[in-house]
This record gives C-alpha cells, sequence and structure tokens, in this order.
C-alpha cells in the first residue's frame, strides 16, 4: 500500500485538514513532538486508491538561518565583516523533536505532499520541510497544495489540483532572511556596544537594535511628531448665517470658507450687517449613496480593527489566524480585495442564515443575489478574508474578530446606502453661503455595518426666491491646526503605501519598535517617539543617508517580488543589496559623531569614543584562513582572561587554534600584511612578552607573523611544536604510549639520502622530544639547487596541523613521501626553524673572509649595536636583504668558524646550527654548546670560561644549595647553570656518548640525544622511569621556575 506523508504549517492545521479528508475519521498518534500529532486515514489521491495518509506538522519555521560558528558571538569579529561571512541555516533546538518526526516518517512513504500556508513565507518554510526529508529520501517525489480555507470543498479542489513547489518564492525568503540578518546584526552590534559606551549612564543595559524595517516604520513616527512640533498656527476668519424656521434651524457655511486677512474679512461682514437680507439664488436635490466597503485584505482588517474594534494588529492576526485554522475564515494573510468568480458566495451567505442578529439580512441578501463590491488588487494566490463556516461559540476578542469578518462580508456583498440630498444657496450683500441636507432612504448594507455611520440631517423647504432675514450673521475668529500624530492604523496605512514590510509583517515590524522604547503609545492610541528613537533617527538623517526614509527597503521589497515572478536571480539581488548596505554602513561609522551628537540633546552628554575604538573592542582583525576549513582564525583571550591564542571561527564545527605561551603578555593583530607569506594573507602580530622570557635577540616588544617565516618567532613562541588543535570532523589514530613519531620534513631541503627529523612522544605528556637521526652512518653532503638549501617551492604555510602515526622520509622526486597517500587529508608537518648555515664550514674550507650566510643564501651584514645597554658596540649579523630575520653575533659566529670541523657536512656536526630543547619543545638556537670542564674539574659555561661558584639565597627547598653559572655579568653572558652536586657528563639536557662532531654531539651513530621531555629523569631513558622536574625558565632539572636561581 502507497504511503505519503503530508505536512502542514501548525497542529491545528494538520488536524483540521485530516479531518476534511478523512471525514471524521483519521486515527491520532505521536510524534517526537507531543505538540505536533500524526494523523492517518486512507484517501484516494494521485490516481491511486486507497492511500494511507500520514498528516503531520511544524510549528512556523522549522529552520533558521545565523552566521556559522563564532560569528554569532557578538565580541566575535567586526560588525562590518557580518555582510560578508558565511550563514547556514540549522534546526533550532526547539524543533529538533519535529525534524526528528519527519526523517522517521519519511523512510516508509512514497510520496511527499506540502499543506503549508499558500504565501511567501508559508512557501519557504514547505522547502525546510523538503530538505529535511530530501536528506533522508533524496529521490522522494514532492507535491505542493494551494489553498486558501479549510473547507471540504476547497481542501478538495487542493487534492484534485497538486502542482510542483515554487523555488521562486521560497529563493526570495532566504534573500530577505539573509539580508536582515546581516543588516540587522551589523548595525544593532555597531550601534550596541558604541552607544552604551558613550551613553553608559543611560543605555548601560539597552539593546539598540537595528531592522531595515523597523527604522522607516519609526521614521514615519518621528517625521509626524516634528511636523506637529514645528507647525506654527495661522489665524483665520469666516463668516456663518443661522436661521430658524418653524421646520426647524438651518446653518449656512460661507463659499469662501476663511480668509487670513482680518480686515478683508471685516469689510464683508460690515457689508453683510448693513444689508442683512437673504435671497434663495438656487435649490438642488439629488440622490445620495454611501458606498459598502470593498472585499477585505489583511491591510485593511489591521486598520479596521485598530480603529473599530480598538484591537491592535498584533493580536488581530493572532487571533485571525487561530480563527483560520479552526475553519472559520479564510486564510487571513492576502493582497487581495476582489472576490473570484468561482467561489460560490451564495453558499456562503446561506450559512450565516442561523444567526440571530444578521440571519434576517443574510436572508434578504439572498433574495436578490450576492453582489460584492471588489477592488482592484490580487496577489493571485488567495481571495479576500470571509468567514468559511458559521460559529456561535467564539468569546472575547475572538467573537469580536469573527463577528467583524462576517457583518464585513455581508455588508460587502449587500447595497449601498441611499438618500436624497438637498443644497440651498442664498445670497447676502453679494456673498454666497450654502446649506445641506440630507434625507436616508434605504440604509441597506448600514443595516448589518454597524462600523459606519450616515447620519440624516433635516432642513427647513426653502424655494428659490424666497427671501428671509437671517437671525444671526457672525464672524468667527480661528486658526489653522497642526495634523495629528499617527495612529496605528495610520502607521500601517503609510507603511503599506511605500512598501515596507508585507501585510504580514507590518504588525511584527510595529511591536518591535514598540519593544525597543523607540516610539510610545498615547491613551488615545496616538504614536509619540521616545528619546532614543528621535535621536538615531536624527542622528542618521545628518549623516546624509536618510535611513529612516522608506527608499532602501522599498526597492528591496518590489525586488523580491521581482524573483518571485521569475523576473530576477536571487543571487544577484542579494549581492546588490548586501553591496548598497555595506556602503551605507561603512559611512555611517565613518560618521558616528553625528549619531553621537543628535542623542546628546535627548540623552545628556556624549563620551569621547572614536569609531576605532570600538571596533576594535568588538573583535580584533583576523590574522589568518584556517588550513582546515577555510575561515578566518582570529586572536581570542583565554576564558580565564590570563593569555591569548588564536582560534578558527568556525567553532565549534572547526576546533582548530594555536595557543600562545603565558608569557605573552599583550597581542594586537596589525593592519598589515606579511609579505613573505603571500599569496597567502597573513596579519603580522604586535607581541608584549614577558621581560627574560624571550632570548635575548628578541625585543619584548616585536611585531611578527605567525605564518611560520618569522624564525626569531618561531623561537620565542615555540610555534613550531605549539601546533593547533586538529578539527573533530577529520580522523586521526592519536598514538600509544611510549610511541615514536618519525616525522617527515618533506621542504627542509636535503635529499632522501639526507638526515631526517624524528619526533618522539612517551606517555600522555604534551611536550616533544626531537632528535636528529642519520640514515645511514656515513655523512651525505647537501643536495643544493642554485642555494644552500633546496626549497620545495610549493610550500604549505598552514600551520595548523595534526601528526599521523608515520610518515615517510621525504625525496627529491616525491617530496611528500610515499606513505603520504594513506594520511588522506592530513595537513603537511611545518618546518622546524632553519638555522643559518656556513657555507666555508660545508665546504670544509675557510678563507677568514666573512662567510656567514643568512636563510636567504646571502651573505650576513656585519653591524654594530650603537643602542645603550650591556651590548653597546658589539658587533652581529643579520640579512642583507631583510628578507629573513637572521641574526647571529659576530663572536660567536668567529668560534663558530674556529671550531668548524674540515670533514663534516652532515646537519648535527656544524658549527652553529646543533638544537638543544627547552621545557616547552623545539627550540632552535644560534649556537649550542655542551658544558664541559677545566683543567681543575670545574665545568665551564657556554662562554667557555671556568664556571662560578654560586649558593642559592633565596628561600625554598634549595637554600644553601651550590650551583656553577657563567662569570660574565648578568646580561652579557649564557645562561649557563649546573648544579655543583651533578656530574658534568650528565647535566643540563645534553645527551653523552661518543660519535658527535665538533658541535654535534649525542649519543652512538643518532648524533645528539634527544632532548627528554619535562619530568624526564636525566640518567634514565626507560619509559616508566620516573622523571625530574624541570626549570620553566632555563630548562634545567632541579629545580622550578618559582625556585630559579636565573629568576
Amino acid at each position: 500500500m502507497v504511503r505519503i506523508l503530508n505536512v502542514a504549517e501548525k497542529n491545528d492545521a494538520a488536524k483540521s485538514i485530516a479531518n476534511v479528508l478523512s471525514r471524521g475519521s483519521s486515527r491520532k498518534r505521536e510524534g517526537f513532538s507531543k505538540f505536533n500529532k500524526i494523523y492517518e486515514f486512507e484517501y484516494n489521491i494521485l490516481n491511486m486508491n486507497n492511500c494511507t495518509m500520514s498528516m503531520t506538522s511544524l510549528s512556523g519555521h522549522l529552520l533558521e538561518m545565523d552566521f556559522i560558528g563564532q560569528y554569532r558571538k557578538w565580541y566575535s569579529c567586526s560588525p562590518v565583516t557580518l555582510f560578508d561571512v558565511p550563514v547556514e541555516k540549522h534546526c533550532h533546538p526547539n524543533m529538533v523533536d519535529i525534524k526528528r518526526t519527519l526523517e522517521r516518517e519519511i523512510r516508509g512513504c512514497q510520496h511527499l505532499i506540502i499543506w503549508t500556508d499558500c504565501d511567501r513565507e508559508g512557501e519557504n518554510i514547505g522547502f525546510e520541510a523538503i530538505q529535511v526529508c530530501k536528506a533522508v529520501k533524496p529521490n522522494i517525489p514532492v507535491y505542493r497544495a494551494k489553498f486558501s480555507e479549510i473547507t471540504p470543498q476547497a481542501i478538495a479542489r487542493a487534492c484534485s489540483n497538486l502542482i510542483r513547489p515554487d523555488k521562486n518564492v521560497s529563493d526570495a525568503v532566504d534573500v530577505r532572511q539573509e539580508l536582515d540578518l546581516r543588516i540587522g546584526a551589523s548595525f544593532t552590534r555597531f550601534q550596541t556596544l558604541r552607544l552604551q559606551k558613550i551613553f553608559p549612564d543611560v543605555l548601560a543595559d539597552q539593546l539598540i537594535s537595528y531592522g531595515s524595517c523597523q527604522f522607516p516604520t519609526m521614521g514615519f513616527v518621528v517625521e509626524r511628531y516634528k511636523q506637529v512640533q514645528a507647525f506654527i498656527p495661522e489665524p483665520f476668519w469666516k463668516l456663518k448665517v443661522s436661521h430658524s424656521h418653524e421646520d426647524g434651524d438651518c446653518e449656512f457655511t460661507w463659499k469662501r470658507n476663511r480668509l487670513f486677512d482680518h480686515l478683508a474679512c471685516l469689510v464683508l461682514y460690515t457689508h453683510c450687517i448693513e444689508n442683512p437680507v437673504a435671497k434663495v439664488v438656487d435649490v438642488k436635490s439629488k440622490t445620495k449613496s454611501k458606498w459598502r466597503p470593498t472585499a477585505l485584505d489583511t491591510v485593511e482588517m489591521e486598520k479596521l480593527a485598530s480603529r473599530k474594534l480598538r484591537i491592535n494588529a498584533k493580536e488581530t492576526m493572532k487571533i485571525a489566524e487561530k480563527l483560520y485554522t479552526q475553519g472559520f475564515i479564510s486564510y487571513p494573510r492576502t493582497e487581495t480585495n476582489m472576490f473570484p468568480k468561482e467561489l460560490d458566495l451564495q453558499k456562503l451567505v446561506e450559512d450565516q442564515t442561523r444567526d440571530n442578529n444578521w440571519g434576517d439580512f443574510a436572508r434578504r441578501i439572498l433574495e436578490n443575489g450576492p453582489n460584492p463590491r471588489n477592488g482592484n488588487k490580487t496577489d493571485q494566490a488567495h481571495p479576500p478574508i470571509h468567514p468559511t463556516k458559521y460559529t456561535d461559540n467564539l468569546q472575547g476578542n475572538e467573537k469580536k474578530v469573527y463577528e467583524f469578518v462576517v457583518r464585513h462580508f455581508l455588508a460587502c456583498v449587500s447595497q449601498d446606502a441611499q438618500g436624497f440630498e438637498t443644497t440651498v444657496e442664498i445670497d447676502i450683500a453679494d456673498e454666497k453661503f450654502t446649506a445641506q441636507g440630507l434625507m436616508i432612504t434605504a440604509k441597506n448594507y448600514l443595516e448589518v455595518y454597524v462600523y459606519d455611520k450616515w447620519n440624516a440631517k433635516v432642513i427647513p423647504v426653502y424655494n428659490k426666491g424666497d427671501a428671509f432675514q437671517p437671525n444671526s450673521i457672525e464672524m468667527v475668529a480661528s486658526e489653522t491646526s497642526p495634523p495629528s500624530l499617527l495612529t496605528e492604523a495610520d502607521l500601517i496605512a503609510l507603511m503599506d503605501k511605500h512598501g515596507i514590510g508585507t501585510d504580514a509583517t507590518h504588525a511584527d515590524h510595529i511591536e518591535t519598535i514598540k519593544s525597543r522604547m523607540y516610539v510610545g503609545v498615547k491613551p488615545d492610541g496616538k504614536f509619540v517617539p521616545g528619546q532614543l528613537g528621535m535621536g538615531l533617527v536624527e542622528g542618521y538623517d545628518s549623516m546624509g543617508y536618510q535611513m529612516s526614509k522608506p527608499n532602501l527597503r522599498a526597492e528591496l521589497e518590489a525586488d523580491l517580488k521581482r524573483i518571485c515572478e521569475g523576473k530576477k536571480n536571487n543571487t544577484d539581488v542579494l549581492q546588490q543589496q548586501v553591496a548598497k548596505y555595506k556602503e551605507v554602513f561603512v559611512e555611517a561609522c565613518k560618521q558616528a559623531i553625528k549619531l553621537d551628537t543628535a542623542l546628546s540633546t535627548y540623552l545628556g552628554e556624549a563620551k569621547d569614543l572614536p569609531v576605532e575604538d570600538v571596533l576594535n573592542i568588538m573583535a580584533s582583525l583576523p590574522v589568518k584562513k584556517c588550513p582546515n576549513c577555510g575561515q578566518d582564525m582570529t586572536l581570542k583571550t583565554k576564558k580565564d582572561g590570563k593569555g591569548h591564542y588564536i582560534g578558527c571561527m568556525g567553532y565549534p564545527g572547526c576546533k582548530s587554534a594555536i595557543w600562545l605561551p603565558d608569557f605573552v603578555l599583550e597581542a594586537t593583530v596589525e593592519d598589515t600584511v606579511c609579505q613573505r607569506c603571500l599569496p597567502n594573507e597573513v596579519k603580522n602580530i604586535k607581541f608584549k612578552f614577558k621581560r627574560g622570557s624571550v632570548p635575548p635577540m628578541v625585543p619584548t616588544e616585536y611585531t611578527g607573523c605567525i605564518g611560520g617565516c618569522d624564525e626569531m618567532l618561531n623561537e620565542a613562541l615555540n610555534l613550531s611544536a605549539n601546533r593547533p588543535v586538529r578539527p573533530s570532523n577529520v580522523s586521526t589514530q592519536r598514538p600509544s604510549n611510549n610511541t615514536s613519531l618519525n616525522t617527515s620534513i618533506p621542504d627542509s631541503g636535503y635529499g632522501s639520502s639526507g638526515p631526517s627529523r624524528s619526533f618522539s612522544t612517551q606517555s600522555s605528556s604534551l611536550q616533544t622530544q626531537n632528535s636528529y637521526q642519520r640514515n645511514t652512518n656515513q655523512r651525505q653532503p647537501f643536495q643544493q639547487n642554485n642555494s644552500p638549501f633546496q626549497r620545495a617551492q610549493n610550500q604549505n604555510k598552514n600551520d595548523s596541523f595534526s601528526v599521523p602515526n608515520r610518515f615517510s622520509s621525504p625525496s627529491i622526486n616525491n617530496p611528500r613521501g610515499s606513505e603520504n597517500q594513506n594520511r588522506g587529508d592530513n595537513p603537511r608537518v611545518p618546518l622546524l626553524p632553519v638555522q643559518p648555515f656556513n657555507r666555508s664550514a660545508a665546504s670544509g674550507q675557510s678563507d677568514g673572509s666573512n662567510s656567514v650566510v643568512c636563510n636567504c643564501g646571502e651573505d650576513g651584514v656585519l653591524l654594530t649595536v650603537r643602542k645603550e645597554g650591556p651590548n653597546t658596540g658589539r658587533q652581529f649579523y643579520k640579512c642583507g636583504g631583510s628578507k629573513c630575520q637572521f641574526f647571529l653575533w659576530a663572536d660567536e659566529a668567529g668560534e663558530s668558524r674556529n671550531d668548524t670541523p674540515s670533514s663534516s657536512s652532515g646537519y648535527g656536526g656544524r658549527g652553529g646550527n646543533s638544537y638543544r630543547g627547552n621545557d616547552s619543545g623545539f627550540s632552535s638556537t644560534q649556537r649550542s654548546y655542551p658544558p664541559s670542564t677545566n683543567d681543575s674539574g670545574d665545568p665551564c659555561c657556554k662562554c667557555g670560561n671556568p664556571g662560578k661558584s654560586l649558593t642559592v639565597q633565596k628561600e625554598g627547598p634549595n637554600k644553601g644549595k651550590q650551583f656553577f653559572g657563567c662569570s660574565k655579568p648578568r646580561g652579557e653572558g649564557c645562561n649557563f647553570f649546573q648544579w655543583a652536586d651533578e656530574n658534568s657528563g650528565t647535566s643540563g639536557n645534553w645527551g653523552s656518548g661518543g660519535g658527535g662532531g665538533n658541535d654535534g654531539w649525542g649519543a652512538g651513530s643518532n648524533r645528539g640525544g634527544g632532548v627528554k621531555k619535562r619530568g624526564a629523569s636525566s640518567t634514565s631513558n626507560e619509559p616508566g622511569a620516573k622523571r625530574a622536574r624541570k626549570c620553566g625558565l632555563c630548562g634545567v632539572e632541579g629545580h622550578t621556575k618559582k625556585t630559579c636561581p636565573h629568576k
């Protein structure tokens, strides 16, 4: 048996439609949502007999549009970026159970029929249901039921004429939603966060929202209020004549109406007084009609309910929606005010003959047949609002609204009121005066439409040529009056006239500006602007962009209609409108001081705050693109407020992050781009480091790039070891305890026979051991390609990656290694900082000239320190082309050349290119020396001088303990440290054993023992052995950062 899933917009509609189709015999069962039931019945449809129909429902929009990831947070980014960041539709948590119901039900169905409301929003809601169902069954056939009322005839007609859903209409809603989101969020965040700081005493907790419909609606109220305030009354004078007759009193009005010149009016008045005889010069009589109302559309219903019933538009629409789902009235959201010819009005009138109040009137209509007065608007979707079923069980406002719809409908299909009007014209001293009388001959529609009045006015009988003396001739003084403040009905009329919002959204926009305190409502129902509303409108108007005027939004509404009609592409409209509003936003930010000035008139003195300060407070500029998801990575502050990290805006979908060490006291993203990382755009960051926490060549305030090109910053922040977290959607195997990861460095410039780098991890520690291994026991020369190092040209400079279990060694022909094909989408491991390469050392030659080469492969430039300090006069080498951040003290370079063996060119055996470890992972230095001893057995420092014996004076567990340090003054020497009771062969972090070259030492053929992890013992390399802690400052075992003697 064929099963068909039917989806309505609300549960009441689903229940009513199921009741109509099943003739009251549907079976109810529960879905995952307790508010949305499932009704089952059998029905013949789609040329198939006895199909099992499952009717369920939504609760309005199933999906909502929002920014992705962290962009939803107010402080995530600068507001202007919200015009460009990605958006997505996702299921609201309150709707998850409804979504689950759809996913479960569609699995057993062969067809899907959408029964949502037949307007723009309903079409979009239907496509949301289609999206969920097609995610489960991509090829399921989908149909759309078009109906305007829930009656047996309308529902049966919809089942017989199923159509395809209209994608154009749904696209128009998506465009409107995305624009409202981008425009509203950007302006709201900017306004709120700026003005809260400008006026903290008044707006500290105030949400200052912006909407492209809210502001024009508020603008209408402000404009009318300012017209009233600016109005200057002008005096005028007029003449009035009264006559008492046995048949009644009569007043005659002056044909000139009024004069603004007192003297002129006085002269004419004097002439009339001097000759006060009135002569009847004309008597005219004619029939007069009072027109019955046209068919009812949404806007007219909102206006009349506000004026006649004293029910606001929001409440009116809520009640009308309920009456519609109960089947009492037709669909209440319509722009049509003309009945279609196929609608059976006779039956609708007959249904109302049962009522005691208007039943007789309905029967009189049937005698001559319904004769509707149609307007000239139609949306080609729904008929005008009319009753569909009689009821007398309603109470309160529901009864008032239903009765209004019925009376309006009966009045519309009846006859105009008829009367007889008489106009009498008299002459006094050549001045003309008139009087009018009305006699109603047939009330017709007025009998049922109690909301209209047409009062008869009886005047005495006058004949042409009659003469009489008036009882009084007066000159009355008065003055012009200002326009009245807007009522809700007036405001809705203006919104409809200028295309602000739709008939379905007028009420919502009005309620929004009321709730934001932009406008208020007086007891008589008149709208007045609040201080905040006045200031905002005046501020934006002073910028030259009349954002409170309807022009911008009206253009959008017109474009949305063209999308529905297929005349415009939704993508083009979206791009054009986003660009237009973005331009307005940028200009508004530049002139924000005008907004402050306008508001200060109403809210008090404004505090000085540049626009840039607010934007910088709100969010940092993007640093770079995330290598995993492509979203921006921005500088952020940790939750505890202590420290910084660079996180992906795609969080929580992407968890890629770069965590900066705690000694980074301040970090600010600069507006400059690193030129060496191009074409990848990476912004420079200005750092402020804790004193003594970075190498001596790095200043405490430093601006650099975290893209991997800045070696000094790599070393200072340990960026090679501080790897971004891998996103959760990329699978990877976590190495087990005591597992070594042999990680190839594909673009290090070495051939396949060159050394490979190995990273070893043990236990669960986050620290990484770094050792340099040889593929063979014999040293191999460097592979060169017109430069000291062969570098990969297509290096991936992303620094967010995860380490797979195994990597193959690189080769010249396949730099990524053969095993890389099994790594899936795992990013490549970044290079460790490449150290300066000494050409003469590599070739075994020394000619005594300056042979120091920077990282670019160029000869280093010899310079002298001029700045006052401990290094004044000291010489050093730097990059000659300023392309890299190479730095080397000249005296260290000299030592390196003197100590370089002529037989070595392998890694680890080159002077000045060894690597040492610290407590936080990888770290590279320009030159590293193992501790040694002098003739007396005392250790020598890294400067080559005998160590100075010292005693710990600081309170702590090591107080009184002796140690050796550098003999040079503090600030000029090295950071050598060794406890006096330690064996020199195992002191510090240096491995022991033979096989090392002059500067490459280590155990056996590994050429340099691995740097131990934090807490590793200096005497045991067993995985399970207990290891002593290292100092966080100097990296030496035996004490902690708190008790470090170098602190």
